[in-house]
């Protein structure tokens, strides 16, 4: 779970776009914008042009349109003959579990290689000694060489899992990992700068150059990551 309008507001000012270069450039009038930036999603005509607006929107930022629409209908998304509001959070989750899967198996083959190599490579400069190589931490890919100016940040699900996002820089940087950490996993990341959109914060453990640090409790939180501090965008309603 994470915030829509934020994450797309955040986004926005990342690229230095403002509301008429994008009403330009995706022909959806400024004030629907805006009503997605806030979600005031009464101000829109209709739920078929919200889901349409918030993945062209997102798309157009750089996002996950696709991720935003069933963020959006597993929270707001309404049976216009039924009435209620009917949450389909359950089937999203499946659905965003299964793409994990699918991606930690690849990339878990990919480390299981990269491991081999090394091993053989190890044996081989060597010259068959018998001492073990030194096999790198996998998480799942292998870890990169720790500059100074990089953050060591360690996440843990302790008490419970929790969905998670990290990118590397900002919002629309490159995602290094994106789905559940289950209860007893953990993830360790290297970069100059993190951004994590995290589910259910108060279920993880975390540190950051080897020293305890605090994402916040009571809701999803996104944070930044440096070499000497985690910050947190988010508040509590």
């Amino acid at each position: 779970m994470f915030e829509i309008g934020p994450s797309l507001r955040e986004a926005r000012l990342h690229k230095g776009v403002e509301i008429p270069d994008a009403e330009r450039a995706t022909k959806i009038r400024a004030k629907y914008l805006r009503a997605l930036e806030t979600e005031s999603f009464e101000v829109l005509p209709g739920q078929a042009y919200i889901k349409s607006f918030l993945r062209s929107y997102a798309n157009y930022l750089g996002l996950d349109g696709e991720l935003f629409v069933d963020e959006y209908t597993s929270r707001f998304w309404v049976d216009e003959e039924a009435g209620p509001v009917r949450t389909r959070r359950i089937r999203i989750r499946e659905r965003h579990h299964r793409r994990a899967e699918r991606r930690m198996v690849a990339l878990t083959v990919v480390g299981i290689a990269v491991v081999t190599a090394l091993v053989i490579a190890a044996w081989n400069y060597g010259g068959g000694s018998t001492t073990p190589a030194s096999i790198p931490n996998l998480t799942p890919a292998v870890q990169p060489h720790v500059q100074q100016s990089q953050a060591v940040f360690v996440a843990r699900a302790v008490t419970g899992a929790s969905l998670l996002e990290v990118r590397k820089g900002g919002v629309t940087g490159d995602v290094v990992f994106q789905g559940t950490l289950e209860k007893g996993e953990k993830q360790r990341f290297v970069a100059k700068r993190l951004w994590l959109n995290v589910g259910t914060p108060e279920n993880l453990v975390v540190t950051l150059g080897g020293r305890p640090a605090t994402l916040g409790t009571g809701c999803p939180q996104v944070v930044t990551v440096t070499r000497k501090q985690v910050t947190s965008m988010s508040s509590c309603n």
